[in-house]
């Protein structure tokens, strides 16, 4: 979904290179893992948007990881997702 970029770094320990966007009061989406981001804080991104490019920052292979919070809490991102 469309949002703005609240962190865009790789200050977090754990995440490697990490994009947050806040998509509204109620839910964050978290990508760690990248090799490049390609966002900063502050820019308004749309869905669809490429905002970083996957790497192993951070992990032992080339993964994502990918969050969903509502209010700070986890949850589990499939359920937001296209169904297949």
């Amino acid at each position: 979904a469309s949002g703005v970029v609240v962190y865009s770094g790789s200050g977090l320990t754990g995440y490697g290179e990490l994009v947050i966007v806040k998509h509204n009061d109620d839910y964050l989406s978290a990508y760690g893992h990248n090799s490049v981001r390609l966002v900063k804080e502050g820019q308004k991104v749309v869905a669809g948007q490429e905002i970083a490019e996957m790497g192993n920052s951070g992990a032992p292979r080339v993964e994502l990881h990918f969050e969903i919070r509502k209010d700070g809490r986890p949850l589990n991102p499939l359920d937001f997702l296209p169904k297949r």
